[in-house]
């Protein structure tokens, strides 16, 4: 299959740019110009074409698109314009914007201008700076020549970079790529307004009584402690940074602070306002996202914006101000995400998956086999801590022995499980808590070895050692690159260092991030879980639309009369196990819908 890689300019200005507005609005816009774009078709010279909207459209026409994978850097804005504006749909797409995200790292600065200087392939040019405020007829000729110069370099630094980074990359994973991008490019969501404008007028009156509580007690809100305090009573990890001053762990609560800033799109709206208050803002997130969804339901089919390899563990994550990762199990605004007319949407979710590789990968056969068999692992977990019978453990025990498989397995500690247990309303005193995280290790210690195990791959990371961890040796290694995934990509700690007390530390955007043998195996975990799913959305995708995926669950798009056999075939594709994982125990829950709140 041969390759077009295609670079679009378009008109800007201090006003109207992808600074100030997501990719959608601002492709979707009036003001929207192409001013001209370059093409390339696999390594022969590039073209650049610059005309009016019918001419363009006319010159990508005869491209032989249908044939052909579109490449491009950040795809998801080329391919906006390619799919809303001109109407094309390429047979696949290339992006090496994601590429790079899962090759290089989230940390090393993946724009085209650092990507060319990293790999030595040239320099991006400044063109595009001087062109500001230029729409098509503002530039003279010599103008429009030198802009197309810049495009076109652009698209040869874009392939010239394609060439380097598919080295690395599977079929499949490529493919994900694609999968990915066209949730965004190919919409088929619906968005119903009167629910959204009727959740809003709520949502509104809610954020002012939040508001006013948060304000009104300023010396909790300012004091770090006190916040830190008031944030772990609602069940929110605190997130902390080292101090450059220092060189100590403090709280992250600056405005600049990567983690303070997650925080306002907590799915708590208490803990938004809290958010809100302290960085002296008027909006919760609930709030302007419900403003910005209403945008886009007059504007159109919802596009679903994720970025592929968002996070180090490879999953996926929220993109263009419309997180979708982080939801609320019972927003509303679900219930205004339909399916098109003639269709419904089946929701499935792998039931426990963390859970089940967590048991699988430490070789806790025990507990693989109660998942395999299909019993009620809560239940079993609570006659162990209550020292009773499974068939005589109550309700609210079941509930503490669920809250203990899902949250204990990576190390948590009494009083963080007591504060876990406290924000689902079950209080306990911190001996208790030590004595149900006792219970949890004891009854499971393959999986506290699993910790330790970890925690010494730091060591062999550290030194470039090859080695193994847990007892699946076919799907996870280290080598010197770092942990080897099945997607045949890396799980890395960049700059990991040991301090004078033996504790590992790595850099990230939000400073130095402390890792620790309990941390690395919850990353594993969500890294084999992520190459789980994609290799069942994939399956799932040859025959239906995937429209979202959101942490371990996978939205898809069927036809109505076909519905309940659809959901059959999902089921069964989410249930299917990779050929690196045949003895790892799967399961799914599904849900259909005409609605997201109704799956």
């Amino acid at each position: 299959m041969q390759i077009i890689t295609i670079d679009f300019e378009t008109y800007y200005s201090q006003e109207f740019s992808l600074s100030k507005m997501t990719t959608e609005e601002y492709v979707r816009d009036d003001r929207f110009q192409v001013i001209g774009f370059s093409y390339q078709i696999d390594d022969t010279e590039p073209r650049w074409v610059t005309g009016t909207t019918e001419y363009i459209k006319a010159q990508l026409e005869v491209l032989p698109w249908s044939t052909s994978a579109a490449l491009a850097h950040n795809a998801v804005f080329d391919g906006a314009i390619m799919s809303f504006i001109f109407g094309i749909k390429p047979k696949m797409w290339l992006d090496t914007l994601s590429m790079a995200r899962a090759t290089d790292g989230l940390e090393a600065g993946n724009s085209l201008a650092k990507l060319a200087q990293r790999y030595e392939l040239g320099v991006k040019g400044t063109e595009v700076v001087s062109a500001l405020g230029f729409r098509r007829e503002n530039f003279n000729p010599e103008e429009l020549e030198a802009y197309g110069r810049y495009c076109c370099n652009d698209v040869t630094l874009t392939f010239d970079l394609f060439n380097i980074l598919i080295q690395r990359f599977s079929k499949s994973e490529l493919k994900l790529i694609d999968l990915t991008i066209r949730m965004f490019t190919e919409p088929v969501l619906r968005l119903n307004t009167p629910v959204l404008e009727q959740h809003l007028i709520k949502v509104k009156a809610r954020k002012e009584t939040l508001l006013e509580a948060c304000i009104s007690d300023k010396d909790t809100l300012m004091s770090n402690p006190k916040l830190a305090e008031l944030l772990e009573g609602l069940g929110v990890e605190i997130p902390m940074k080292i101090s450059p001053t220092t060189g100590k762990e403090t709280y992250a609560f600056a405005k600049n602070d990567d983690g303070f800033k997650a925080l306002a799109e907590h799915p708590d709206e208490r803990v938004q306002a809290i958010v809100a208050a302290r960085l002296g803002t008027k909006s919760t997130l609930e709030e302007t996202r419900t403003e910005r969804f209403i945008s886009i339901s007059f504007r159109g089919a919802m596009p679903v914006p994720l970025r592929y390899y968002a996070a180090h563990t490879g999953r996926w994550g929220g993109d263009d101000k419309l997180n979708l990762q982080n939801l609320p199990r019972q927003s509303p605004i679900k219930s205004a995400i339909t399916a098109p007319n003639g269709y419904r949407l089946i929701d499935a979710d792998s039931s426990q998956i963390e859970a089940r590789t967590l048991a699988w990968l430490a070789g806790q056969n025990d507990l693989v086999e109660a998942f395999e068999k299909g019993e009620d692992v809560y239940r079993i977990m609570a006659s162990a801590i209550y020292n009773k019978k499974t068939e005589d453990v109550t309700k609210d025990e079941r509930f503490v022995g669920k809250t203990t498989i899902l949250g204990a397995g990576y190390g948590m500690g009494a009083e963080k499980f007591k504060v876990q247990l406290k924000t689902f309303g079950v209080d306990i005193e911190i001996a208790e808590a030590k004595r149900i995280i006792d219970t949890y290790r004891n009854t499971y210690p393959h999986i506290v070895a699993l910790w330790k195990e970890a925690n010494k791959s730091l060591d062999a990371l550290r030194s470039s050692q090859t080695t193994t961890v847990g007892v699946q040796p076919q799907a996870l290694r280290i080598t010197e690159n770092g942990f080897v995934l099945p997607s045949g990509l890396f799980l890395n700690y960049p700059d990991l260092k040991k301090d004078d007390e033996n504790q590992y530390s790595y850099h990230s955007r939000r400073g130095r991030i402390k890792i620790y043998g309990g941390k690395v195996v919850e990353n594993l975990c969500q890294a084999l879980a992520r190459c789980v799913i994609g290799e069942q959305m994939l399956r799932i995708s040859k025959r239906y639309k995937v429209a979202l995926t959101v942490h371990d669950a996978v939205m898809v798009v069927v036809p109505k009369v076909e519905a309940e056999e659809a959901q059959k075939y999902v089921e069964e594709c989410m249930r299917w196990r990779p050929e690196w994982a045949k003895t790892l125990p799967l399961n799914c829950e599904s849900g259909i819908g005409d609605n997201y709140a109704e799956c």
